[in-house]
């Protein structure tokens, strides 16, 4: 078994590492935040207390980071990973970036002799928890293939995307395709509530038929249909509207780059941004639904300031 360095015990970070430390390997972790630190430390991550110490002896070494500021510092600052890590650690990084600043990380980890795979990952916190998330690896062949052995215990898919950057080019796309999924989901919803459609009935429909997504299954937003949504639990946040918004506009601006234009994914980033408008940015992205309630009537399952 492996000793694996891990930096970010968030909401993915924190389940990951349990499964893990559950298949054998010794998992140091750092995070600022307390409360992340005894949640993984419960699991069996040992805790410590700054990067160069997560680092020593690892033969791997994962970032787990909210926004590519972060993965910014966490490599280049003085007390971070290109400072302490030795060049035989295979550095990964699951967060989701903008295309940057994953090149950023492959070009000058090769520059200082370090291996680096870009490993974004599907599969929310549930998939997380289930160890059945899908891992989007790119990089250079040999990197990948050591790769592999360090995801394993915390995946259901590992696919091998390409060169550098092909994994989280990968995941912006599959982000922008869920959030326009979930435009249709929360729109055929209240189109069957206000038809009067037995919901529990048409999500049989949808999810037999040409209307089957991801979001359909997990996150249908109304109460009482499926036992992942954030709608039985008054839209709390299992993927927040904040971090949607921030893997929508990284998509957006990777298909103005591109030149592609993108207007379902931009009328979701626009119902994003006015959802954080009104102070809801903690909230789940499934309640982007609130849009597609008739006015005077009120969302099933979500009550404002609750």
């Amino acid at each position: 078994m492996s000793q694996i360095a891990w930096i970010g015990l968030g909401h993915m970070g924190a389940p990951m590492t349990a499964n893990l430390v559950a298949a054998g390997h010794t998992v140091r972790g750092y995070d600022l935040s307390p409360a992340a630190c005894e949640t993984a430390a419960a699991h069996g991550v040992q805790i410590v207390s700054s990067i160069a110490k997560a680092l020593d002896g690892a033969d791997a070494c994962f970032t787990s980071l909210p926004m590519p500021a972060h993965v910014h510092e966490v490599y280049s600052d003085e007390e971070g990973i290109w400072a302490h890590a030795d060049t035989a650690t295979l550095l990964l990084d699951t967060s989701t970036v903008d295309i940057a600043t994953s090149r950023w990380c492959h070009e000058e980890s090769a520059a200082r002799g370090f291996s680096f795979v870009d490993s974004p990952i599907s599969g929310g916190t549930a998939g997380a928890e289930a160890h059945s998330l899908t891992f989007m690896l790119g990089g250079e062949k040999d990197a990948t293939a050591r790769a592999h052995a360090f995801v394993s215990a915390m995946a259901g898919h590992v696919i091998d995307c390409g060169g550098p950057t092909s994994g989280i080019g990968s995941k912006l796309v599959n982000n922008m395709m869920l959030f326009i999924d979930m435009l249709a989901v929360a729109e055929g919803s209240q189109l069957a509530e206000q038809l009067g459609l037995d919901q529990e009935v048409f999500y049989q429909v949808a999810d037999s038929s040409s209307g089957q997504s991801w979001p359909q299954r997990t996150w249908w937003p109304v109460p009482g249909v499926v036992p992942t949504a954030a709608a039985n639990r008054n839209f709390d946040a299992t993927f927040s509207v904040n971090l949607a918004r921030k893997d929508c506009s990284l998509a957006v601006a990777a298909g103005e780059d591109a030149g592609v234009p993108m207007p379902a994914a931009s009328l979701a980033l626009a119902q994003l941004d006015e959802l954080i408008a009104r102070g809801l940015g903690d909230k789940d992205t499934s309640l982007m639904t609130l849009f597609a309630v008739p006015e005077g009537k009120q969302l099933r399952g979500y009550t404002p300031d609750a």
